[in-house]
């Protein structure tokens, strides 16, 4: 499987909801693409910071400084940003993260359209760096600032969907979203919706599932992550689940999910090479 170009792919995880697995999928999902060779960048745009916790631990992450942290490319005060210094390696092979914590959530502004050149921030500190293959962005649960800057930066958007009321409900907003942000970034695409936290045993997940195929036919991935143990426990060991228990069906499952996002990204970057 290969990327179709020499740009990185880049994918935003957005949606409205909490605990729909955003965080989740790009911690497994790192672990996936770096199996496969890949140097991956983990942008944590979250003020919770959930992703850099996962890799460092809450106690470091915490103790973090503004200006090593992704709060630094929004604040005036911070000078002279060495991506170097700011992207940390973790200890797995070929993961980094840029990281966030509490210091963020003051530039998370509700009318990102109004915050001048902010809106670039990330993009533009992305941009030049050519160490990566895939960038990931975890994004917060709302679409403000942090989730605008990861949208104006990144090619696509990958939204996780649990097969509940809840989960459903803000998809519209979303879908706005991506395409306002597509005035500033007209390379954007929505890669998908990828139906997490699924339990096929549940009668009311099996008929969400239907109805959101149903409704958004082949922009539903094929691909599901089902709620497993193995997740969890991969996270609570600081493991991506490739990485902890590359044999079970958690594992098999995130590589498949990686695959088919590959494919994904490949046939729409022909798709508009042809066009």
């Amino acid at each position: 499987m290969e990327i179709a170009n020499d740009q990185p792919m880049s994918i935003c995880l957005i949606n409205q909801k909490g605990g729909c697995g955003k965080s989740s999928t790009c911690f497994h999902l790192a672990g996936a693409f770096a199996a496969l060779g890949k140097r991956v960048l983990l942008v944590d745009v979250d003020p919770q910071g959930s992703i850099s916790q996962a890799f460092f631990g809450s106690d470091a992450v915490e103790r973090m400084p503004v200006w090593e942290t992704v709060a630094a490319l929004f604040d005036d005060e911070c000078n002279h940003i060495d991506p170097q210094r700011l992207i940390r390696e973790t200890h797995i092979e070929g993961i980094s993260v840029l990281p966030a914590n509490q210091h963020l959530a003051q530039f998370n502004n509700p009318a990102p359209e109004q915050g001048g050149v902010m809106q670039f921030a990330l993009r533009e500190f992305l941009e030049p760096l050519e160490t990566f293959d895939v960038i990931l962005f975890d994004c917060p649960p709302n679409l403000y600032q942090c989730s605008w800057n990861a949208m104006i930066a990144t090619r696509h958007v990958l939204i996780p969907i649990p097969p509940e009321d809840f989960g459903t409900q803000g998809i519209p907003a979303v879908h706005q979203a991506v395409a306002n942000a597509r005035i500033l970034n007209p390379s954007l695409r929505r890669l998908g919706h990828l139906i997490t936290r699924t339990d096929s045993r549940i009668l009311i997940h099996r008929e969400y599932e239907s109805r959101l195929r149903q409704l958004y036919d082949e922009l539903v991935l094929r691909s599901t992550l089902p709620e497993l143990s193995a997740y969890k426990v991969a996270l609570a060991c600081r493991n991506p689940v490739q990485m902890h228990a590359p044999r079970t069906k958690a594992a098999m499952r995130v590589r498949q999910l990686a695959g088919e996002i590959i494919d994904r990204v490949s046939n729409k970057s022909q798709h508009r090479e042809a066009a």
